[in-house]
């Protein structure tokens, strides 16, 4: 979960440039407004969702909460089939009450950063109930996943990680874009931004978060960030 916004008197925060990653995003708004929008799209709050690898733009004045669910895992799979039949963006209803105790906690002179994450949870629950069904990807591919994972601060191949699960290359490579619906190095792409982002709300320089995720510094971290979400790395409010 994140949370941006803008302090009351400094107007509206600017519109991102269009960008996509590979998150299914929920956007809550805690105190103002914000739109989300595609081509083709536009959703105002109180409350909407993106789903994974959807272009979009957003545009927000007081504080608005994201949270950002893989969609690779049972929760987030189920999320897609459940939220995007229709269309790639969607107003979500609802959710006032956890809006509300979102807002409480966040402005608490004392907050407690597992209360905002339970909170997190309790959105995500509210909006799909898990089923009998194991929506997760083949077991292959999260070992990769898991491996490359433990991996983030060196170089990481797909040959490498095929061969961690016995697959050859070719064999990976499809297997990965089937059952996730990317290919190998932009879900990489992702686990890093992941990554660094975890560093930087620790309190790591963003220049040491580029380094600890495998980027090369941190304008390479910076460009990348940009073109993913929009905005500037540093311009987030990190929780």
């Amino acid at each position: 979960m994140w949370v941006l916004g803008t302090r009351p008197g400094e107007g509206p925060y600017p519109k991102t440039h269009p960008h996509a990653h590979h998150a299914v995003q929920v956007t809550l708004s805690l105190r103002g407004w914000f739109t989300l929008e595609t081509g083709d799209l536009e959703v105002s709050g109180p409350a909407a969702a993106v789903a994974a690898d959807t272009e979009h733009a957003f545009q927000a004045e007081g504080a608005v909460a994201h949270l950002f669910i893989d969609p690779e895992g049972r929760t987030g799979r189920e999320l897609q089939r459940v939220l995007f039949a229709g269309a790639p963006l969607v107003a979500l209803p609802g959710l006032a009450d956890l809006r509300e105790q979102l807002l409480a906690v966040f402005d608490a002179t004392r907050r407690k950063d597992e209360t905002l994450i339970d909170l997190g949870r309790a959105v995500v629950a509210e909006l799909v109930r898990d089923g009998e069904r194991d929506l997760r990807p083949d077991a292959r591919v999260r070992r990769m996943s898991t491996w490359a994972a433990a991996r983030l601060d060196a170089p990481v191949s797909l040959a490498d990680a095929a061969a961690h699960v016995g697959l050859s290359t070719g064999r990976a490579r499809h297997l990965f874009v089937e059952q996730t619906g990317l290919p190998f190095r932009t879900h990489l792409l992702w686990q890093r931004l992941t990554r660094a982002v975890e560093l930087f709300s620790s309190g790591t320089s963003l220049t040491d978060a580029a380094h600890g995720a495998g980027f090369s510094d941190s304008a390479h971290l910076s460009r990348t960030f940009r073109r993913m979400f929009g905005i500037t790395a540093d311009s987030l409010r990190v929780m």
